[in-house]
């Protein structure tokens, strides 16, 4: 019997069925049932594919156990906030941080790529007014296959790289628009002497003419480098996170041959969900609802008893059995935002006093249900005057260049197949 190998047998007849074990750089090994089904006629079982692994990649490596997250073996320490958003999604694309010149390049040739056809901007008008801009900025990514409609040809290295770099550009003037179609006020074009995240936030923000308005009510006349940064780190965490729901989701339809931008598009409808990228509005609404910090100790009683439906959002991962690391570097952006920006609100009184109950209470502690990403995003968003129904759209631009990085992979993998789960048939 090879040593690296799993032998499973079937007690109801005593046939053996052995597997290899493969071992990746990181992480558990893996147990290579590709072929189970042809040799025992039997599919194996698994809701949520939470001990599955559906693909071999070398971007994105999580250990939920010990709270690591890294970016082609970069910690995300290293990361956010400490290197720029368009350089993570250098890293990310290429495999490499660019060089101060390769930085530069990229960030001039982003800035040039993210005006959108005039023809996409007049689908905005189509839209009725109100629509949440996650419905309306799906709608438009879907849109812009039609603009990009031509067979991209994968050995063209030059043609691959345009068509990543032109959805990370375009994903936040689309964005932007999806806004501002929502409320009914005019179009804001991009601004190539801005950057990346400086563009979007003027983009969501400037009257027509470029005169700035404060979101919150108000005019100003710049926005603010702690906000820039602020926001290019949340850019950073939420650039890719392994095979969650909506990647998977990108992949699988990648699988099936269909337009990329397509492909983005069903990511977004992935994320949208409120278990999902969803997350961080429900954050918000919650934190609204409590009210004020004298009524979080019943808020915390509430999520303790077993017989009361409520749950405390922002609070455990799926994968992260302890911290969330990103939710650590939020953390610590949080409060510098608040120092900085001079932020005094209700609100975010209630955050604080929600989290220095829970982090200090045993129930939670001893089920690892530590704040997570969700948690600290949405209140941060909310500092820098972000709309709640923004939240997910920023999550989308961070996550599109992720998104984008795994349909190349699997693209460019010579074994990869049509996705297709089979089934434990009860029906009659």
């Amino acid at each position: 019997m090879a040593k690296n190998t799993m032998t499973l047998t079937d007690n109801r007849n005593g046939k053996s069925y052995e597997y290899d074990i493969l071992s990746g750089t990181r992480g558990p090994d893996v147990v290579n049932i590709s072929t189970f089904y042809k040799d025992s006629g039997m599919f194996t079982y698994d809701p949520g594919y939470t001990s599955t692994a559906s693909c071999e990649s070398k971007i994105t490596f999580i250990d939920g156990e010990n709270s690591e997250l890294r970016y082609r073996g970069y910690p995300i320490e290293e990361l956010a906030g400490k290197h720029s958003y368009l350089d993570v999604c250098h890293l990310l694309m290429k495999g490499k941080l660019p060089t101060p010149e390769e930085s530069k390049d990229f960030d001039l040739e982003i800035r040039h790529r993210s005006f959108i056809n005039e023809g996409l901007v007049r689908i905005f008008d189509a839209f009725p007014d109100g629509a949440h801009p996650m419905a309306t900025l799906g709608a438009a990514v879907m849109a812009l296959s039609t603009f990009y409609k031509e067979h991209l040809n994968l050995e063209d290295e030059k043609e691959f790289m345009e068509m990543r770099r032109r959805i990370v550009a375009k994903m936040p003037t689309i964005a932007a628009m999806a806004y501002r179609n929502s409320i009914g006020v005019p179009m804001i074009y991009p601004d190539v002497d801005r950057y990346f995240t400086e563009n979007f936030l003027y983009m969501l923000r400037a009257y027509p003419g470029g005169k700035m308005k404060n979101l919150g009510g108000g005019l100003k006349d710049e926005i603010k480098q702690v906000e820039v940064d602020a926001l290019d780190a949340i850019f950073t965490l939420h650039a890719d996170h392994e095979q969650n729901a909506s990647t998977t989701t990108v992949r699988n339809v990648g699988s099936t041959e269909a337009h990329p931008y397509v492909a983005i598009a069903s990511g977004i409808a992935a994320l949208w969900g409120s278990a999902h990228g969803g997350a961080n509005e429900k954050v918000m609404d919650q934190l609204r609802m409590i009210g004020d910090v004298k009524n979080v100790p019943s808020y915390i009683a509430k999520a303790k008893d077993k017989n009361d439906p409520f749950r405390l959002m922002g609070f455990g991962h799926r994968v992260y059995k302890n911290r969330d690391p990103r939710a650590e570097t939020l953390k610590k952006l949080q409060d510098k935002l608040r120092v900085e920006l001079n932020l005094d609100s209700q609100l975010l009184d209630v955050a604080a006093a929600v989290e220095e109950a829970a982090l200090n209470d045993d129930y939670f502690k001893q089920r690892g249900l530590y704040p997570n990403i969700d948690f600290y995003s949405g209140v941060i968003l909310t500092a820098l005057r972000i709309p709640v129904e923004m939240f997910t759209p920023i999550f989308v631009i961070g996550r599109t260049v992720g998104w984008i990085t795994q349909w190349s992979e699997l693209k460019q993998d010579p074994n990869h197949k049509i996705a297709r789960p089979r089934q434990l048939y009860t029906g009659k």
